[in-house]
């Protein structure tokens, strides 16, 4: 499951997407997913559905590479899928067994869950596929630089962000070759109940740690030897800049956006 963990990877391209300025796609993405969370009809889902599977097709990533990330939040959402089904009290019953009790509203709640879940995980993973761990930063400095006035520390921020994503993909690399060195030596992973399971995982914890703790030291040591001061007097190689496709893409989302509110409020 490990290696099934997409978030923080970038991908290659020359879609639209990429091509795209991170602060438009940061802003699509709040808009997207404040349209996800409210949401609440058929005809909502389907259009969410259609614009996210649209979204997936035009950044030329592999449909089923993006369906790799949900894999790590399967867990989640059978828990919590349980929970909303077997829980939800109320309204039309359509199973009682004891005491599990599964009404049509419980069943409803769990399928707008997982639906939501899904389409935001997905939206966020073609956020990072499609930029590079630079641009990201450039773009969260960019949109949070009215902070700077009271004094927050807008480019250190962005760059712990920026960093925190970047080596995701590196720790779990590690957290594999840890995972198959131990099992190599004797170590089981794979049987006993659940907290017998969680405690093999013990001697992995360890040198992942101090693995995670030795590369911060190194990264702390190359930006100090290059003379690193934080963002002030910093220069870009790239300036950000907004285009006619940013503004295309910004219209289509906000299209989308209005389209899906209006049904929302003619439904009520």
């Amino acid at each position: 499951m490990i290696k099934d963990i997409t978030l923080g990877q970038y991908i290659p391209g020359d879609s639209v997407l990429h091509r795209a300025d991170p602060r438009t796609k940061m802003l699509s993405i709040v808009l997207y997913t404040a349209v996800v969370l409210t949401v609440n009809s058929y005809m909502g889902y389907t259009l969410v559905l259609l614009f996210t599977l649209l979204a997936v097709r035009i950044s030329g990533i592999p449909f089923k590479y993006t369906l790799k990330g949900l894999k790590p939040v399967l867990f989640i959402a059978v828990f919590t899928a349980v929970i909303n089904i077997f829980f939800t009290g109320g309204g039309t019953l359509l199973f009682q067994y004891a005491f599990i009790r599964i009404s049509y509203e419980g069943l409803g709640a769990t399928l707008r869950m997982i639906f939501r879940l899904s389409t935001l995980v997905i939206g966020a993973s073609l956020l990072t596929f499609t930029t590079t761990p630079i641009r990201l930063t450039d773009g969260i400095e960019n949109l949070m630089a009215p902070l700077k006035r009271i004094g927050v520390p807008i480019h250190e921020m962005a760059m712990m962000m920026t960093i925190a994503l970047r080596f995701i993909p590196t720790l779990l690399e590690e957290t594999e070759k840890i995972i198959k060195a131990q099992a190599a030596r004797g170590a089981d992973f794979d049987t006993g109940n659940f907290i017998k399971r969680a405690k093999s995982y013990m001697p992995v914890l360890i040198p992942l740690f101090v693995s995670a703790f030795r590369r911060a030291d190194e990264l702390a040591v190359a930006m100090e030897a290059r003379c690193y001061r934080g963002g002030v007097g910093r220069t870009r190689l790239r300036q950000l800049e907004i285009t006619r496709l940013d503004y295309g893409l910004a219209a289509v989302v906000l299209f989308f956006a209005a389209v899906i509110w209006l049904l929302e409020a003619s439904a009520l």
